[in-house]
């Protein structure tokens, strides 16, 4: 299969040696648990550069998301660095590279996008802020993903939240859109409570509005965005493996993303768990893209460094 132009077609380097704002890169396999199969969702960057070339042609135009033209009137600042190549199962392997790849863009000073890959992938790409440190967490998803372990795997897709916790240059954590019942049993909410973690229902979001969720990031603070496609409701999002009712709107992931980069400053942002042999008719991957593009377009807005 041949593989997708790159995200909105985007260059690889800057002209001149220019350095990015940001760069984006694919992760498809992060820590697959025994005797599963993660290569659903290895297709999930290609499906979503792909759903992207609707809006490749329009970079220079109005986009009303964001209240004018993605890049702000500047030059393209955005690259895509292509895909991390990883092995299903070699899961040490898997985290060594992406962990890799995310302290290589810190190192240019960009802000690292990531698109995965199942939540496995949020693991390494959390350790690679190791040393741009202080950071805070903002988690939109169903679930607060804080088992232990699972089949003896520590490093998988229901134990990112759990992992970054450990990490010290993890100052807090702010989880969005919980609903249903999901991976939570009553120890893994203790747990994630003793951290100091701050739960925002998909439900306090609809009455509150994304003002629920930002007024626990304190202003100025360096954020590490990670999107979860099942955080959304799947009316829109229905490419996910683990359908919940009434999640966030788009207009309310949008929001959240504008309303963070306008009072904190997104350091780090990642897109994981799009499925999709489950998507109906390309919508997930085409808002799974807008939602990418609203990430750049905050980014780009905010001033001084990353």
């Amino acid at each position: 299969m041949t593989a997708s132009p790159p995200f909105l077609g985007l260059p690889d380097r800057l002209a001149n040696g220019g350095k990015p704002r940001a760069v984006i890169f694919g992760a498809g396999h992060g820590s697959t648990y025994p005797g599963q199969d993660s290569s659903g969702y290895a297709l999930a960057a290609d499906a979503i550069r792909a759903a992207s070339q609707f809006d490749a042609g329009l970079v220079g135009h109005w986009d009303f998301d964001l209240g004018g033209p993605l890049f702000n009137g500047g030059p393209v600042c955005c690259i895509d660095a292509g895909d991390v190549p990883t092995t299903m199962h070699d899961n040490a392997g898997n985290r060594a590279r992406i962990e890799a790849k995310t302290r290589e863009v810190l190192a240019l000073q960009a802000v690292p996008i990531m698109l995965g890959g199942d939540d496995s992938v949020v693991i390494p790409f959390l350790a690679g802020f190791a040393g741009h440190g202080p950071v805070w967490i903002l988690q939109i998803d169903a679930h607060i993903d804080w088992r232990d372990e699972v089949h003896g795997e520590r490093h998988g897709y229901s134990s990112p939240m759990r992992r970054a916790s450990e990490m010290p240059h993890v100052a807090g954590m702010v989880q969005v859109g919980l609903r249903s019942v999901g991976s939570a049993r009553h120890g893994e909410i203790e747990a994630a409570r003793r951290f100091g973690s701050r739960f925002v229902t998909a439900r306090e979001i609809h009455a509150q509005g994304v003002e629920a969720a930002l007024r626990h990031i304190p202003e100025g603070a360096r954020v590490v965005v990670t999107l979860d496609c099942d955080g959304l409701d799947p009316g829109i999002m229905p490419g996910v493996a683990a359908r919940t009712p009434g999640g966030l709107t788009y207009t309310q992931a949008i929001d959240l993303i504008a309303g963070l980069g306008r009072q904190a400053r997104i350091a780090g942002f990642d897109l994981v768990e799009l499925y999709p042999p489950a998507d109906m008719d390309g919508l997930s991957a085409q808002t799974a893209a807008r939602l990418v593009i609203n990430a750049i377009g905050a980014i780009v807005r905010q001033d001084g460094s990353v």
